[in-house]
């Protein structure tokens, strides 16, 4: 069933400032510039007020802090992060997930001694191996593979595609997108000794996440040469993120897409790492630090700081060696 909303109902639920008024229906956020007359759109910077007066939208979330008129027909609702409200917002027109129409698919393989918690939701071709433990309200989508000794705490769900290797420790409420690696041998070789090639070390750890935890499509977080890799509560990764052996992830870091850590990285509680960002191994990245996109960090960053470039460095000493160059370049 299709959803609508009146400004009036959207305004009571994101409790801002409606100035002006709209008769529309509402039936969906979008781009202000690919808006039509029935949807609602977001204005968080000045920048985009310009896009206001061609756009189709009936209405917008703003922040507080600019200065618009709504127009005839048209509404604008003033909030201090029009960021946070459209997430609120975007959470109103969700579609439902996929329908499972039984809870464990026939096909699904599982094994004996697993056990499953109440409302699991189990999807086609899954495979659940030897002792695995599925909290309650935990779902696999098709084709997802758990292998043994694996847990898996409460309301996790797992897109398909995903494979989580043995003896892997999952907390609850997490997500995982579709194609995610968890649990594969780390990187780890050395000579023969003879020379003539390398020879695989054994990687007999594991890898723990913790709680609320969000991993996006094609992502590897590779278990322990020994002991664990670890994922902090809340983080976030986004998708083609390679989690090398050993590394460690505090509470609540972000990661986005093309980054990495090599092995034995530490990073403390809050980091941001840039997309396409590379940290080398037995590297630390204290609490509060932010790596830019493109970066190669090669030594310790300390808590709060910000660096850029390769090697990284303050990032305001590395854009003022780049306007230096582009200055240097222009005389030449």
């Amino acid at each position: 069933m299709k959803k609508s909303y009146s400004i009036e109902e959207i305004n009571s639920i994101l409790n801002g400032e409606l100035i002006g008024n709209t008769t529309q229906t509402i039936e969906g956020p979008e781009q202000l510039q690919n808006a039509k007359s029935n949807h609602i759109s977001f204005i968080g910077s000045v920048k985009y007020t310009k896009y206001w007066a061609e756009s189709k939208a009936c209405a917008a979330v703003i922040n507080d802090n600019l200065k618009l008129e709504p127009g005839e027909n048209r509404a604008l609702i003033k909030v201090k992060n029009a960021d946070l409200a459209m997430a609120k917002i975007l959470e109103l027109f969700n579609p439902p997930p996929p329908v499972f129409d039984t809870d464990i698919h026939p096909t699904a393989v599982i094994h004996e001694t697993a056990k499953i918690g109440n409302g699991c939701k189990i999807g086609a071709n899954c495979y659940v191996g030897k002792d695995v433990e599925l909290g309650d309200a935990v779902v696999l989508y098709p084709n997802v593979c758990v292998f043994d000794e694996t847990t898996i705490g409460n309301n996790t769900v797992v897109w398909s595609g995903t494979v989580i290797r043995e003896r892997c420790i999952i907390g609850s409420n997490c997500i995982f997108h579709t194609n995610v690696s968890i649990g594969a041998d780390g990187f780890g070789y050395r000579p023969s000794d003879d020379g003539r090639g390398l020879v695989k070390i054994p990687q007999i750890g594991n890898v723990i996440i913790g709680h609320y935890v969000e991993i996006g499509a094609n992502s590897c977080v590779d278990r322990a040469k020994f002991s664990s890799t670890i994922i902090g509560d809340g983080c976030k990764i986004d998708n083609l993120v390679q989690i090398a052996h050993n590394s460690i992830m505090g509470r609540s870091c972000i990661m986005a897409g093309h980054s990495g850590l090599a092995g034995s990285v530490t990073l403390g509680d809050g980091v941001i790492i840039g997309g396409s960002a590379s940290i080398k191994d037995h590297t630390t990245i204290h609490s509060g630090a932010t790596v830019g996109a493109g970066s190669g960090v090669v030594g310790d960053v300390e808590a709060g700081k910000t660096v850029l470039g390769y090697p990284a460095q303050d990032a305001r000493d590395m854009l003022k060696q780049w306007v230096a160059m582009r200055q240097f370049m222009k005389k030449q």
